[in-house]
């Protein structure tokens, strides 16, 4: 099973981006997020179209995450992330495909810092460490996809001063993405590419793409048995230079 994860910023502003490389990478699942999209303007028939059924919680204007799936409809088991009830924002569904659970995150971007945004971004943080917890503990094969919106180490983001500041890379951000981890969830990325950068996103401003600045915030934690079946992945950077694209480019593994 090839499971990807792609925050296309604008489904529908991208949809001939997505629809090409879902053409030509041919993954079986797809965690997207930022659809940027309202629950009824999700182009489903579209990517029906092309052999992909899919869930969706969708947003009018921000945020928005989706399932997809090849030849078969994901089960959704979750379509918000469970500890604050009041908290309307899309930003996370879970659902079931060919025997694997599997998440869409979305996190806060938290910016800028200090400020409500980035204790929005700390406090949903803790729901998610939480939730992460209890799939654990189900003894599911669970994959954690998404776009954390955290740089974990400085080896994840080109060398740089400018972005102290950023949430991104706070040390808050970083200590809630290694206590997730150290529940017993496998980075993938990071276990099949232990050195060198692994960037998912490079900026639109200031020539990021054309000189390699970028920085890894697409992240896939995977429970201990499904880290056993982990067969390959990395990412598909020319994504990122096609015409129009999102400012990510989608990461993949395999599991076997």
């Amino acid at each position: 099973m090839k499971i990807a994860t792609f925050n296309i910023n604008n489904i529908n502003k991208r949809l001939d981006n997505l629809v090409a490389w879902l053409i030509k990478a041919e993954p079986d699942v797809v965690c997207l997020q930022e659809l940027k999209a309202e629950q009824g303007a999700f182009p489903a028939q579209t990517l029906r179209s092309v052999g992909y059924e899919a869930v969706w919680q969708g947003e009018r204007s921000w945020n928005g995450v989706a399932i997809l799936a090849r030849g078969s409809v994901p089960v959704v088991t979750r379509s918000r992330l469970p500890g604050n009830p009041d908290d309307n924002q899309s930003r996370y569904i879970e659902a079931a495909v060919n025997g694997v659970l599997i998440t869409s995150i979305y996190l806060p971007n938290g910016n800028p810092q200090p400020g409500p945004k980035f204790t929005y971004k700390l406090a949903w943080f803790e729901r998610l460490i939480t939730h992460a917890s209890d799939l654990l503990a189900s003894g599911a094969p669970v994959a954690l996809a998404g776009d954390y919106n955290v740089v974990p180490t400085v080896d994840d983001i080109y060398p740089t001063r400018s972005l102290d500041r950023n949430a991104l890379i706070q040390p808050e951000s970083r200590r809630a993405f290694a206590r997730l981890i150290e529940q017993g969830w496998t980075d993938a990325l990071r276990k099949l590419h232990p050195d060198g950068p692994l960037w998912t996103f490079w900026d639109y401003e200031r020539n990021r793409w054309r000189d390699d600045k970028g920085m890894r915030l697409d992240h896939f934690l995977l429970s201990p048995d499904l880290a056993q079946r982990l067969a390959g992945g990395g990412v598909d950077r020319w994504v990122r230079g096609e015409e129009n694209a999102s400012d990510h480019a989608p990461a993949w593994i395999l599991i076997i």
